[in-house]
């Protein structure tokens, strides 16, 4: 039915009509959808089995439903029974048959609320799209409609929530509609739902960096006239030298650290398990005496590098009232993001709070340094006294030994 004569003349007139009339910014709403809109219409009339008489009505409403956009989009229903009216009087319609395919056009109005078959029929056949796998890439279009032809500018967040809404509120009428369409449909469904949770973070994080921005805007015209630079400088490089200072300690103890494990090893591999002979008793005591030394080291060299972090239980209020250094990860660990988010925003509004919680960091960190140098001063001693002693303490075990004519090991 679709190739004969007459129906070839209905997709000619509406084709020029858009052609003519149609203006550019309907990216959706144009020939191309009610070409699909009635190849499905037909599709879904064949498998639900309607008569020949049904389906030419159906198929000229379908033709029709959207040619009112050349005019109006709210309400274009309106003018498309016009046009239909107007096209079927030239053709010798009875008013019967007119009737129905407006009727059928009438249908096609959001919500849909279909009364028989046919009208069944054309809903499906309107919205098949939102179960194909094209789905989205259709949606797009017909944002940009809503766009450009009704000045309708949504964000990410409120497109997604509207097509979240539809497809929530949507069902096909038909059983062949329902059977083809409705498990793609649900995916669709789902992918709209994922693309709405990531359009809310990405607001979220949009809506934070504006909050940022303004605030640095303010800070900077809150500013006053001496250089900051200077300032700013002092703070870079003598945090930078404390940094690298700590690093340095780190790499001394691992090295001492290196050095005692290796030492250690090497004793319980080659003096131990010569103790257990009557004639090497003389090794004992200065064998315990290099294990004690070296045991000592270690646990200096462990305590040096050992972090320290502070509990973090600090309260919103003392964040507000300026008690809590920000800066350090010990002190906001345990802090809800909104209040540390909160507390940071407070402190860099705020020069003086900014500048004291960088002097506690330098100040603290200075306290680390001395307490790592201190332990690493006491491991390097203990280990340097320590060879020293251990090696006297062999030496005078061997001529020890040798005096009482003890075969030496």
């Amino acid at each position: 039915m679709l190739n004969n004569d007459f129906f070839k003349e209905v997709e000619s007139f509406v084709f020029k009509l858009f052609k003519d009339s149609l203006p550019m910014q309907a990216v959706y709403h144009n020939f191309t959808h009610t070409a699909y809109v009635v190849k499905s219409a037909h599709e879904i009339a064949l498998a639900e089995a309607i008569s020949e008489s049904d389906l030419e009505l159906l198929l000229l409403a379908a033709w029709f439903h959207d040619t009112g956009f050349i005019s109006e989009t709210k309400n274009h229903e309106e003018k498309s029974k016009e046009i239909a009216k107007a096209f079927l009087i030239k053709k010798g319609f009875s008013e019967e048959k007119i009737a129905k395919v407006l009727a059928y056009i009438d249908a096609t109005r959001v919500p849909q609320k279909p009364t028989n078959k046919i009208e069944e029929i054309i809903c499906d056949a309107d919205l098949f799209h939102l179960g194909s796998e094209d789905f989205e890439k259709t949606s797009q279009l017909l944002r940009a409609e809503w766009e450009y032809l009704c000045d309708k500018h949504l964000t990410d967040v409120a497109w997604y929530q509207e097509n979240d809404k539809f497809l929530s509120e949507h069902n096909y009428f038909t059983t062949y509609a329902y059977q083809k369409r409705h498990h793609q449909k649900i995916l669709n469904w789902i992918k709209v739902q994922k693309n709405l949770q990531k359009a809310i973070v990405k607001e979220k994080e949009q809506q934070t960096k504006s909050k940022l921005k303004k605030s640095k805007q303010k800070r900077e015209k809150l500013k006053e006239n001496r250089s900051d630079r200077g300032i700013e400088t002092m703070y870079r490089v003598t945090l930078k030298n404390h940094i690298k200072l700590s690093d340095i300690a780190d790499t001394k103890a691992n090295i001492l650290l290196s050095v005692s494990a290796i030492t250690l090893s090497i004793a319980l591999s080659m003096l131990f398990p010569k103790l257990d002979k009557p004639d090497n008793y003389y090794l004992i005591y200065p064998t315990l005496m290099f294990l004690f030394i070296t045991v000592a080291t270690i646990i200096f060299s462990i305590l040096a590098t050992r972090p320290k972090i502070t509990s973090g239980n600090f309260t919103k209020e003392d964040v507000k009232n300026k008690k809590v250094n920000l800066l350090f990860f010990g002190n906001f660990h345990q802090l809800p993001l909104e209040d540390f988010q909160e507390g940071m925003l407070e402190m860099m509004n705020d020069r003086d709070y900014l500048y004291k919680s960088l002097m506690k960091d330098l100040y603290f960190l200075g306290i680390v340094l001395n307490r790592k140098y201190k332990l690493l001063r006491v491991a390097y001693g203990i280990f340097m006294i320590g060879i020293i002693i251990s090696v006297i303490a062999f030496v005078i075990a061997f001529e020890l030994m040798k005096s009482v004519g003890v075969e030496v090991l």
